[in-house]
């Protein structure tokens, strides 16, 4: 079976054998970090060359190394104390970093045990190398001269060190990393995993299966047993064969939420469509959008933890929504949850078996796939209670990492000693095994408040109640109790979360009010009404809303917007107290009818903190409160009250210790009166607050590195105090409709990173003096009015663009931004109504732009000055319909998207297209060019010296016919007159007709043809004339692109020629077409070769006939004189296939496939490749 591809451009990446190439020392690292490494690449699905799997013995491996990596993306250096001693590792970085300089390869170094210093200035183990080899290469000094520079470049990149970091987390940084550098977003998968293949074998074939059924397979077995990992290693290794997927984690808890389901809409379509994708406000809304995007793609959706059958009905009930081929894979715990069905394919995962469990307990406890002699019966005895849990093996060999065999001893014994010992019980050992309180409170905070929340922003109070965040945090994930996922968010498994809040009801099992944690809605309540709270007390949470919501078995659902902060706060999962909720996945949640039951009504009181003196955690969600403001407790450091029901804080609320205060949905009109000194303060978070009219004074908030107003619509100013803020890195005004202005002062914000001034729409003028703003990096200013002012009085500076690139005025002198746009490196201006004159001709001033937004703007071209942002990453010019034509883009650019540009034409050029562009230009109707690459013209503009040339009949006679033509690139199809399609030395017609002319000398019934080319002397064969008869069957339900080529294998040579076009003929219901392709071969055809043609369609087409024509030249010399002028012709027309770079279209050695669309490579073309690898 061929490798699995990805894809890294819009038409996936082919023509790389492998994603990574990876260079090693195997004396010091193969059995250790490269191993790990390279088994962590495979199960993310990245595919990884290493030289004592891929080389069989005998081969020229001098060779195969240097074909390796040049058929692999990247390369991964693993450079350690050994590297330098081996010649064969030396000459591989030279050819490594050659490439680097040449095609751009990506290269990452890791230093194992080295630091970058030794390897540049080869001190250490490496000037001991070198002395060595200067010695032994004496006469070939430049050799070594050579090897010398290679170091040097690969110690400048930097890359990655090992330094004193736990080698699993080094590892899937790693991961993270190469991921991110392929522009292929993997899961987070453990780096230590054991009996997986065997696992997820059958679960790949059934990915795998090419079916067009739309498959449901559910991986089931109990909690930790590994079903959420493997369903993420199927999902790296698969997704890439999709045109879509999203993996959807914790669906059972996020469900459980106030507005889960829109949290789960709005993945699912970010994912689908590379987060492209407006606000959902409510599941109906989402519902819709979901079916548009599933309907046209072949998507793979993976559903993480479902306990319900009714978070999966409205699934089952679209399923003739999905896209043919599409596949669905759901994880639960409940066997029969989809059994009834009789739709799901089931995959039951096993428990270890005891040589298994023995091996995945020694990598946690040893670092090794076997115990050490000393501990091989404890050992024996551990693996024995974990049943062949892997989380249970995880955790208890972390936990004994390290330990004597006293404690191991003595661990065991308490263990045995309980007669149906549970894994509660083995979880607690890792527990018991931190070093100190510090970390143990450290763990019971996070498991109480704080899983899937934004790192940093739990660092930031957790720094603020006195912990050693960032220590404590790397302690607990060694010990497998904590992991950060890919989206920087603490999570923890449920059954050791489930041990830790155990843990603390354990304090006081009859007594909430005497626990250090309150993390349970019922009980939290119960506590505050009967005022039985007590100094125990750290840290509290009350949602009002879910607790209502548990008594009548209905989520209240009154927030109609999407909260998207990366520091939401999201109510706690209920654990063994939780009702389950009966919720259709894409279902609407019901606003409960119990709302208004007095019971929860009552107003609680504040005088029932007044005995809470320790607490430092407290989360309030619409939570109204009585009495004295003056009853909390000053020593708070995390306030999160959703909904604060005053107009204004009171003086005597104690906020003096906070680092976070968090308001957002609140009643607030103003903030404080008069200055507040909170100087411990991090965050500020008034988003929502529909009533706020002003910000607070900031004078006393010197800490202050993030302030989010988002949606508070009734804002009209910001204090000016705002420019003390010297550490503010984060300003979000998004959605502020009534902001106008914004004071002058914010221009010393010395240290702003990111201002998001979208939604703004009163908002026409930036002031001047954001000039002196250096450090700013991201400006988000969508849909705002900017581009407004057009009064003669008013000041240059104010419009947008002339704060933000030097231009002439004459109201004053030139204006140089000599630092903004220097230092600027996102930049979105969508929907700002920006015409072709607000955007100056000269952007070369925007030298660190990565990524520009114009989406949504009437413009009708961009400046050619654009080639000149030699930095930029990523252009966005969606749904600019009046855009016409696009110049030359740089070559620095990966992203172009332009959906939706109706009017566009031409463009340019579109650099290192298949290499590493990605291009959505879905819904472009007009596009007929793309320099370089395709034209399609009308057919009357073939000239008769070109059609005779080609042995073509009179195709002009049949102009005035119309045909549907389908843009395989643009994703649409329309009327017009017969076009011809010039393409990669291919010309292509599509017209109606009823059969294969006579004069095409080689004719067969069906789809395929074979023929030996014969002798003609006097004639020199230049290429092929291939013609296809084909009809359309009773259904038709998507074009897709790739299902629709011809294959022309050339056996004699072992050379295959692959062609899928961009545009193709559609015919009538009633009607047949002809696809006449003219293939010029130049010298590749020869008498005597044996050619094999078939031509593939997709579903709901089929070929009825095909034929062959051998186009030839009567006159060798004439065609010798014509190859000539060919050759001096720069004209469109006249190029072979083989007169272009064929590398980028190359899938196996003398495999091509010739295409420019978006879809994936057929299977066949893949299985076929993997033949000529």
């Amino acid at each position: 079976m061929a490798p699995a591809r990805s894809q890294e451009s819009s038409s996936a990446s082919f023509r790389w054998t492998y994603h990574v190439f990876l260079s090693f020392r195997g004396g010091d690292t193969r059995k250790n970090i490269t191993d790990h490494l390279y088994t962590a690449l495979i199960q993310a699905g990245i595919r990884t060359f290493r030289d004592d799997d891929e080389i069989e013995r005998g081969e020229n491996i001098e060779k195969e190394i240097m074909k390796a990596i040049r058929e692999s993306r990247m390369s991964v250096i693993v450079l350690s104390k050994d590297y330098a001693s081996s010649r064969w590792c030396l000459d591989e970085l030279v050819m490594i970093m050659e490439r680097r300089r040449t095609v751009g390869h990506i290269v990452l170094p890791l230093f194992y045990d080295v630091n970058p210093a030794q390897v540049g200035e080869q001190t250490g183990s490496y000037g001991e190398a070198f002395a060595r080899h200067e010695m032994d290469f004496k006469e070939q000094m430049d050799l070594v001269e050579g090897w010398r520079k290679a170091l040097r470049e690969a110690a400048d990149m930097g890359g990655m060190i090992l330094e004193n970091k736990y080698q699993s987390q080094f590892i899937q940084n790693v991961v993270k990393e190469v991921g991110n550098k392929l522009h292929r977003i993997v899961l987070n998968v453990a780096p230590y995993l054991v009996g997986i293949d065997s696992r997820i074998a059958a679960i790949n074939l059934w990915l795998q299966d090419g079916s067009n059924d739309i498959g449901i397979a559910t991986i089931y077995g109990v909690g930790g047993i590994g079903k959420t990992t493997i369903a993420k290693i199927v999902y790296n290794q698969n997704f890439d064969n999709f045109d879509g997927a999203s993996f959807l984690a914790n669906v059972r808890e996020t469900s459980e939420q106030s507005n889960g389901l829109v949290r789960l809409q709005r993945q699912i379509l970010s994912d689908l469509l590379k987060g492209k994708t407006n606000k959902i406000y409510n599941a109906d809304e989402g519902i819709i959008k979901i079916k548009d995007a599933i309907c046209r793609r072949r998507v793979l959706l993976v559903l993480d933890d479902l306990d319900q059958l009714d978070q999966f009905n409205a699934i089952i009930g679209m399923r003739e929504w999905f896209f043919p081929g599409s596949k669905i894979i759901i994880t639960t715990r409940h066997e029969r949850l989809l059994r009834a069905h009789e739709l799901s394919k089931m995959f039951r995962v096993n428990e270890l078996d005891d040589t298994e469990s023995l091996e995945l307990f020694s990598r946690h406890a040893f670092g090794q796939d076997y115990p050490i002699e000393d501990f091989k019966e404890q050992s024996k005895r551990a693996v024995s209670l974990c049943s062949g849990l892997p989380l249970a093996l995880q955790v208890l060999g972390s936990s004994f990492s390290g330990k004597s065999t006293d404690v191991w001893e003595s661990a065991l014994q308490k263990l045995e000693a309980i007669p149906d010992s549970k894994i509660q019980k083995i979880l607690r050992v890792s527990y018991d095994s931190l070093q100190d309180d510090h970390d143990k409170n450290l763990f019971l905070d996070i498991a109480c408040f704080f899983i899937g929340l934004n790192k940093d922003y739990v660092a930031s109070i957790l720094d603020g109640c006195k912990f050693y965040t960032v220590v404590g945090i790397n302690n607990l994930i060694g010990r497998c109790l904590v992991t950060i996922n890919e989206g920087n968010k603490l999570m923890m498994h449920q059954l050791v979360r489930d041990m830790g809040r155990e843990i603390v009801r354990q304090e006081s099992p009859e007594e909430p009010g005497k626990r250090s944690r309150l993390w349970h809605h019922k009980d939290a309540f119960n506590v505050l009404r009967e005022n039985t709270g007590t100094e125990t007390v750290k840290g509290l949470i009350l949602n009002l809303q879910m607790l209502k919501g548990d008594n009548t078995g209905k989520i209240y659902a009154k927030q109609r917007h999407y909260e998207d902060s990366v520091d939401e706060p999201v109510p706690p999962n209920l654990g063994n107290y939780s009702k389950r909720h009966h919720l259709g996945f894409f279902s609407r949640q019901h606003v409960s009818s119990g709302l208004a039951n007095s019971f929860y009504e009552a107003r609680l009181k504040t005088k029932a903190f007044a005995n809470m003196d320790r607490l430092k955690l407290l989360q309030l969600n619409y939570v109204k409160l009585s009495g004295d403001y003056g009853d909390f407790p000053k020593g708070l450091v995390w306030l999160f009250w959703r909904g604060f029901p005053l107009k204004y804080i009171p003086k005597n609320f104690h906020l003096e210790n906070l680092a976070v205060l968090d308001m957002r949905n609140s009643s607030l009109i103003n903030v404080w009166k008069g200055t507040r000194f909170l100087v411990t303060l991090k965050i500020l978070n008034f988003s929502h607050s529909h009533g706020l009219v002003r910000t607070p004074n900031f004078m006393g908030l010197p800490s202050l590195e993030r302030l989010k107003l988002k949606d508070c619509i009734n804002l009209i100013e910001l204090d000016e105090s705002i420019g003390n803020l010297q550490r503010l890195v984060l300003l979000d005004l998004r959605d502020c409709k009534n902001l106008k202005t914004l004071p002058a002062e914010i221009g010393s914000l010395e240290s702003l990173e990111k201002l998001n001034l979208c939604g703004c729409s009163k908002l026409d003028q930036l002031p001047e003096e954001m000039r002196k703003m250096q450090s700013l990096k991201v400006l988000y200013a969508d849909g705002t009015a900017l581009n407004q002012l057009q009064a003669v009085n008013v000041p240059w500076y104010s419009t947008f663009w002339s704060w933000l690139l030097p231009r002439k005025c004459p109201q004053s002198m030139s204006f140089s931004l000599a630092f903004l746009p220097c230092y600027l490196i996102n930049l979105s201006l969508a929907n700002c109504d920006l015409s072709d004159a607000a955007i100056p001709n000269d952007l070369s001033s925007l030298c660190s732009l990565e990524n520009l937004d114009l989406k949504g703007n009437p413009i009708h071209s961009i400046p050619e000055s654009i080639k000149s942002l030699t930095t930029l990453q990523s252009l966005c010019l969606d749904e600019c319909t009046r855009l016409q034509s696009l110049p030359e883009l740089p070559e620095s650019l990966e992203e172009l998207n332009a959906e939706g540009c109706t009017s566009l034409e031409r463009i340019t050029n579109l650099p290192n297209l298949l290499i590493t562009l990605q291009v959505q230009l879905f819904g472009c109707d007009q596009l007929v060019e793309v320099q370089g690459l395709f034209k399609l013209e009308p057919l009357i503009n073939m000239d008769t010296e070109m059609m005779n040339d080609l042995d073509l009949f009179d195709l002009a006679s049949l102009g005035s016919t119309e045909v549907t033509m389908f843009n395989a690139m643009a994703n649409r199809e329309r009327r017009t007159l017969p076009q011809v399609l010039q393409e990669c030395g291919i010309f292509s017609f599509f017209l109606a007709g009823s059969k294969v002319p006579f004069w095409f000398t080689h004719k067969s019934m069906g789809s395929s043809i074979s023929f030996t080319v014969t002798p003609l002397p006097g004639q020199n064969i230049c290429g092929l004339n291939l013609c296809t008869l084909y009809s359309r069957g009773d259904q038709v339900s998507f074009f897709h692109g790739a299902g629709y080529y011809a294959k022309i294998n050339n056996e004699t040579k072992g050379i295959n020629w692959t062609y899928s076009p961009t545009f193709y003929g559609i015919p009538e219901d009633d009607e047949d077409m002809l696809w006449l392709s003219c293939w010029k071969f130049g010298d590749e055809l020869e008498v005597g070769d044996e050619v094999n043609v078939s031509v593939h369609m997709p579903s709901g087409f089929y070929v009825k006939e095909c034929g062959i024509y051998v186009v030839c030249k009567e006159d060798v010399k004439d065609a010798h004189s014509n190859s000539k002028e060919i050759a001096e012709s720069s004209s469109f027309r006249h190029q072979n296939i083989t007169d272009r770079d064929l590398w980028p279209y190359q899938v196996g050695e003398t495999v091509y496939f010739l295409h420019h669309h978006p879809y994936t490579t057929p299977d066949e073309i893949l299985k076929l490749a993997s033949l000529h690898l």
